[in-house]
């Protein structure tokens, strides 16, 4: 969850399983979505970047699901949502459930 005006989630444990998918709330403020991630279990946070350097983004829509790289997930036990990106977060105007899908 996004809190009304904010743009970062609180931490979501993932353990052991593997983000397939992203489903986004019916109500959503015109943002790309982007990640910190923790390999800790939460002690210590890092925005989420791929092979070549290039901060990981989905195109976000209201009632849009994404389909992920399950391979960007390996590894991780903790992550966080943006709304935006690391340069240029987007405060929502209310509170935005996103859904996680994996196994």
């Amino acid at each position: 969850m996004i809190a009304n005006g904010g743009s970062l989630s609180g931490a979501i444990p993932i353990g052991n399983k593997i983000i397939t998918g992203i489903m986004m709330p019916a109500g959503w403020d015109n943002a790309a979505l982007t990640f910190q991630v923790s390999v800790d279990g939460g002690a210590s946070w890092s925005n989420l970047f791929d092979s070549s350097g290039n901060e990981v983004s989905f195109q976000a829509a209201a009632s849009r699901f994404i389909a992920v790289d399950p391979t960007l997930w390996i590894g991780i036990n903790h992550i966080k949502i943006r709304s935006g990106t690391a340069a240029a977060v987007v405060n929502q105007t209310a509170e935005r459930s996103l859904r996680l899908v994996g196994q």
